[in-house]
This record gives C-alpha cells, structure tokens and sequence, in this order.
C-alpha cells in the first residue's frame, strides 16, 4: 500500500546529496543528472500506480528517480556501474527499509530477469530508467530480445518506461516512410506497444545534454504466430543496414530472402523504409 506523504522520510533535496558527496556528471558513462524532484514524479508515475510493485532501474546515479519510485512505494533493484554513487544510494535504503536493492555492476552483462526473479519464480517487474546514453540502446533492443532468448514472449517485464535521446525516441515510435523510421521501430513495435509519453527539455539535467530527451512507455503485446524472432532481427538488421538500396540487394545476403519477397508479394525494388511492420513480419514468418 503506498505510504502517506507524512509518513515518508524527510529526504535533503537531490542537488544537496550531490553537493554531499561530491559527484559530477561522468561523460565517460553518459550520465545526465535530473534534479527536478516533481518532474521525477510524473515519470515514476507514467507506467501506473507502483505501490508494492517490482521496479528495475538502470543507471538510477545519485538516486533521483529512484527517490521517485520509492515514494511511490515500489520496491527498486537498481543496477549502478559508478561506485562514486554507492554511499548516496546506500542512504536511499537506509531511508527506504526493505524496498531498495543495490548491485553495482554493468546492466549490459547481467541477467535483468533472473535478478528479478524470487526463489527461481519469474517474477513480474517494471523498467523505469534515465538511461545512460552511450548504452540505452543496446539495453533497449536487449530487452526487446529478452535475456533468456528471444522465443521467451511474454517478457517478464509488464513494461518500460525508459529516457532516451529524442532523436532515439522518434526512432522507436516512428511509422513507415518517415527518416526515422527502422530497425527500432520494427523491432519495438511487431509484439509490442510503443509511445512517446513525455518530452524533456535540456534544461532539466544537470549538466544540460546538448540534445533533447524524450520518454518512450513500452508494453508487451501479442506475437505474431510462426515468427523466429532472431529471423525478424537478422532481416532488419540487413534491410535497413543498406537503407538506401533496394530490396533485391540489401536482402540479398540473407538466404531465401529474395523468394520470400516474391511469395509475400513484395515488390523487390521497393526500400526498406517503405514496408509496414506487418511486412517484415510476413518475410520472417515465410523464412522461419
């Protein structure tokens, strides 16, 4: 049940813990520090009511947002691969008893579901993060894929509510036609339901990024029948690494590709961004 505003603890605001513990934004890690205590609210609130739900976070840095999540009465397994944050999280769990994990590691190279998991049971959890920018997309797409492989569907995570670049975030949620249209956007959009939920001014980090960030709210949908997932992967991956080549020879590389083409109905010198999410779909189902 979430506690009442009295009954949370008194916390100093997030800019004084930094000033505490003398930490700066690492470029090295792609970090970028939110400050705004109410704009943190509203992201911690956008995938639902948290109240006695699992959370992963990624990256949580001095704990901004994790301040956030645990307000909201979520119980938090934060990922940190910057020990220099580890004392400022430390102080969020003595606050927060029994609601705060702490891992210092790299989220690239662990198993999010596992760690997740309670006495080997798949456990239910949420993806809230500000993510580091030199990695969020390759944590994204890792769990698009899923950690135990990509056959596993539904994922464990109920959704992901993650901060990307706006340039990035475009690219997930962007349809067919458009320049930022791709790989992304199929790959989150053919079993999943992909939307830009708020958009972030510069101003809000500490330092300022020099681009715009936005936050895209995923959740887990149907698959298609009779699709391989690594296929849907591998065809993306050659179809719009040639984007500006026809069909007939960005595809020509993954075997019976060109047949698939001709027993879909697609025209082999149309271009990648031209075809619908349903298309890819329909050639990896011919190919699996």
């Amino acid at each position: 049940m979430r506690a009442q505003m009295s009954d949370l603890p008194d916390l100093p605001p997030i800019r004084e813990t930094i000033a505490q513990h003398g930490l700066s934004a690492s470029k090295a890690l792609g970090q970028n520090f939110l400050l705004d205590e109410q704009l943190l609210s509203r992201i911690a609130a956008l995938p639902g009511d948290l109240a006695g739900e699992n959370v992963l976070e990624v990256g949580p840095g001095p704990g901004g947002l994790t301040r956030a999540l645990l307000r909201a009465g979520a119980r938090v397994t934060a990922i940190e691969m910057d020990e220099r944050c580890m004392p400022a999280l430390a102080e969020l769990s003595d606050a927060f008893p029994g609601q705060l994990t702490i891992m210092h590691g790299d989220a690239m190279k662990l198993d999010h579901d596992e760690i997740m998991s309670q006495d080997e049971e798949r456990t239910p959890f949420h993806v809230l993060s500000n993510l580091p920018y030199n990695v969020g997309t390759a944590l994204f797409v890792k769990w698009l894929s899923g950690t135990k492989g990509s056959a596993a569907w539904p994922p464990q995570w109920r959704s992901l509510t993650l901060m990307f670049q706006r340039e990035v975030a475009d690219r997930i949620v962007s349809k067919p036609g458009s320049s930022a249209y791709g790989r992304l956007a199929v790959l989150a959009q053919w079993r999943s339901q992909a939307k830009l939920a708020m958009k972030v001014h510069r101003s809000a980090f500490t330092p300022p990024p020099k681009v715009m960030s936005a936050i895209v709210h995923v959740t887990p949908g149907e698959a298609p029948g009779g699709v391989s997932a690594p296929m849907l992967e591998r065809l993306t991956e050659a179809a719009f690494g040639q984007r500006r080549k026809m069909l007939r020879q960005s595809l020509k590389g993954v075997p019976g590709a060109l047949d698939a083409l001709a027993e879909v109905g697609i025209d082999p010198t149309r271009r990648a961004e031209t075809l619908s999410v349903d298309d890819f779909v329909q050639l990896a189902r011919v190919l699996s």
